[in-house]
């Protein structure tokens, strides 16, 4: 509990948390706590976020013992939630930033430019400017024109070229149709770079967010070999940097990733000198910290088949269905102002479908799933729904999801 005790008091200190209400949880207490929350509102039955501080301190633990000589750059755009970025920020996370915003946001946190990498390989040239303007000294790229921007626009920043990694089938959402320099287009880019008189000082890879194929990893890093071995080669300065992307989740793909980098690393950098290896997670810190509760505005009966209504849906929290190729689960919790099982356990349940609150009717969230029978105002629990899900919500129709309320609480890590 000491190294626990440290992390919680290390995030509650932290700019952007200080001064926000933390509930300790019980174990298990997650329920409750929302159960407590859905009383107080009443009358202004808005859906909310609850955000377990506790869970990122045991990823963050979980991270330094499967990695420890991995270095993990937070991928913002997964969930930019200000108090989210300032625990992992106060647990020693640097950041993953694809955007002037991004930049601006995690800097104003207190977080030192040296831990921002600015990784989107096709950038804005005002972007750029800006993180000259800050100190903002490193990025990735993947074509000569990218170099011709940094050259004219910060030729102080150091590079990583951006390969294609040779297997990113495995992937929930795949990136290689947009990114990564191909085999063939390597030499000619580091060249290019040589002329421009920029120092590229590694390699980038991304094997696509949500991977399941752990040996992707092993397939890039030995991309990523060659392509040192080939800098090398050319006579450009020794490259120092390994970027080993994102793809990591928190489930169980988590111990076969962690095991086919080390061995791919044993395997292809065994004796790297002075080699900085980063990485850049999303969804393993964000996805399972947030639980999103909603509540059920609309119901209607036909024969055997429920179907509701609730305050979210595909164009807001949960269009992680569509963008992310997620698949939802939802707990129900009665109304407790007028129920005696608020839990709604051991009820018959039937076929069920669950639309969003807007007027299209692709906003569709669940359908043909077990519910027991639920009235107007009794809510849904929706776990493991902090990845590109409020990042991504519009207010589309009207519904203004970007009000979305969250409520911070601490479980002890197990």
């Amino acid at each position: 509990m000491g190294s626990n005790h440290k992390s919680l008091q290390a995030i509650l200190g932290a700019p952007g948390v200080r001064g926000k209400r933390v509930t300790a949880l019980s174990k298990d207490g997650l329920t409750d706590f929302v159960l407590s929350m859905i009383s107080k509102k009443q009358e202004l039955k808005e859906p909310f976020y609850v955000l377990d501080l506790g869970v990122v301190v045991s990823l963050m633990e979980k991270w330094s013992r499967a990695l420890p000589l991995v270095r993990p750059f937070y991928a913002v755009k997964c969930n930019p939630d200000p108090t989210f970025l300032a625990a992992l920020a106060a647990l020693g996370s640097s950041f993953d930033c694809a955007s002037r915003t991004e930049i601006e946001t995690v800097l104003g946190l207190g977080v030192s430019s040296d831990r921002i990498i600015f990784a989107n390989p096709c950038k804005a040239e005002s972007h750029i400017k800006y993180a000259a303007s800050v100190g903002v000294n490193l990025t990735t790229f993947d074509s000569r024109d990218e170099i011709e921007k940094i050259r004219k626009y910060h030729p102080k920043c150091a590079l990583l070229i951006r390969v294609k990694p040779p297997d990113d089938s495995g992937a929930r959402c795949p990136l290689e149709s947009k990114y990564g320099a191909l085999p063939e287009e390597v030499i000619p880019l580091l060249q290019a770079a040589q002329d421009a008189r920029l120092t590229v000082s590694g390699v980038s890879f991304h094997i696509g967010s949500g991977a399941t194929l752990a040996q992707a990893y092993r397939g890039a890093i030995a991309e990523a070999r060659a392509v040192f071995d080939t800098a090398s080669r050319l006579g450009l300065p020794r490259m120092h940097v390994l970027n080993i992307g994102g793809g990591f989740t928190s489930g169980p793909h988590f111990g076969d990733a962690t095991s086919a980098v080390k061995s791919s690393l044993q395997a292809y950098f065994p004796k790297e000198h002075g080699l900085t290896i980063i990485a850049e997670p999303g969804r393993y810190f964000a996805e399972s910290a947030f639980t999103l509760v909603t509540n059920i505005i609309g119901k209607r009966v036909r024969s055997e088949l429920r179907e509701y209504w609730i305050n979210d849906g595909i164009y807001g929290s949960l269009n992680c269905i569509l963008n992310d190729h997620a698949t939802v689960t939802a707990k129900p919790l009665a109304d407790t102002s007028n129920s005696v099982n608020p839990t709604c356990r051991r009820v018959r349940t039937y076929s069920s479908t669950v639309f969003g609150p807007t007027c299209d009717a692709l906003d569709t969230v669940l359908t043909g799933y077990q519910l027991p029978e639920l009235q107007v105002n009794d809510w849904l629990m929706f776990p493991r729904m902090g990845a590109y899900t409020a990042a991504a919500a519009s207010n589309f129709n009207g519904f203004n999801m970007s009000a979305v309320t969250t409520h911070l609480v601490y479980s002890n890590p197990t």
